[in-house]
């Protein structure tokens, strides 16, 4: 288990509650970085802000019969268990299913917990069952599909806090998750505040953007701009 993680500052969390994860993949992939965003998984209930928090992870390998009856959850130190009263409060618990969602990696009992102890949010590329109750919940969820059989079936919890892979992206503990409506994606810890630096003015731009091609402006020259487009938009930001 990764215990010592940089904790990002206040001030770059809060620009990334109001950047979008397209925003975000696109700086990422000015940077080289194409398998970031977490594949496969939607967010359950209707519009809400984003989720924004650190990751902190929990890896599964298939289950194996003789160890994956009800009574280890008996046990105080089973991981999904300690993952859920040890995840720091403002973090994204991320979990690793290998992308199999015929089992529920956590439930509604679990995701209440987990809302009542801060948790900024849930991420599976596996299953996550009671989506109707969690859909209701304040904490922000995303999954692969619901799914009714308990972990147990398939799921194996095996460690706490470790890089693991979560709908094809890497996921290292400390990371940062954002997620919208568009989904889930994930930033390396150490290119959260160069990108937080960068993305306001990309989305300002954007804005810009959308409403010359809202009064009937033609893309070409706009987006990507020209610098006569660049100029008008710094004029205009500037007026404001």
């Amino acid at each position: 288990m990764v215990t010592n993680t940089e904790k990002l500052d206040a001030a770059v969390l809060e620009v990334f509650k109001n950047a979008s994860t397209p925003s975000i993949a696109t700086l990422l992939y000015k940077r080289g970085l194409r398998t970031n965003f977490v594949q496969g998984v939607s967010r359950l209930g209707g519009d809400r802000p984003n989720m924004v928090g650190q990751a902190f992870t929990l890896r599964y390998i298939p289950a194996r019969e003789d160890l994956n009856q009800l009574e280890v959850f008996k046990d105080p130190e089973h991981p999904q268990r300690v993952a859920v009263e040890t995840v720091p409060e403002g973090h994204v618990l991320v979990m690793d299913c290998r992308g199999d969602a015929s089992a529920a990696s956590a439930g509604g009992i679990l995701a209440k917990r987990l809302e009542y102890r801060g948790c900024a949010g849930i991420v599976t590329d596996g299953g996550l069952r009671d989506t109707r109750e969690i859909s209701k919940l304040r904490l922000p969820a995303y999954c692969a599909a619901a799914s009714a059989p308990t972990n147990l079936t398939k799921h194996h919890a095996i460690d706490l806090n470790v890089p693991i892979g979560c709908g094809t992206a890497p996921v290292f503990p400390g990371d940062l998750v954002v997620g919208d409506a568009d989904g889930v994606i994930i930033v390396p810890l150490h290119m959260a505040s160069e990108i937080a630096a960068e993305i306001q003015d990309m989305e300002a731009f954007e804005a810009f953007v959308l409403d010359e091609v809202a009064e009937g402006s033609s893309i070409i020259g706009l987006y990507p701009p020209s610098a006569e487009t660049r100029a008008r938009f710094e004029a205009c930001s500037k007026k404001q």
